[in-house]
């Protein structure tokens, strides 16, 4: 048997589990960096925060108009929020009445 004989066969050998272990590596390398994989979960992990923090603003909102609309039931109408609409709505006021516009992410 003459040397490049078994350089060959040593070479066609060790092409089977060469491919094999490239294969695992790619597999454990998108596990590891891929779109689902172990990196982008602290990504996930930011995100749910950052819709958790939207969530709680838009309830906050969501209950301010519920009150508000529970105000505004024609059965039961609230008379100062009645009138307020009206003259938000209407722009109508006295004219011995003095209007101060303010600003309504002002908190007392």
């Amino acid at each position: 048997m003459t040397q490049r004989h078994k350089v060959r066969k040593s070479v066609n050998r060790a092409i089977g589990p060469t491919v094999a272990v490239i294969a695992v590596l790619a597999m454990i390398g998108y596990a590891i960096f891929g779109p689902t994989g172990l990196y982008a979960w602290g990504d996930y992990g930011q995100s749910v925060e950052k819709q958790r923090v939207v969530l709680a603003d838009l309830t906050k909102k969501q209950n301010e108009l519920k009150n508000r609309v529970s105000l505004l039931d024609r059965r039961r109408v609230d008379p100062d929020l009645a009138e307020e609409y009206v003259r938000e709505k209407l722009g109508a006021y006295h004219p011995d009445e003095v209007i101060i516009p303010m600003d309504p992410d002002a908190q007392p």
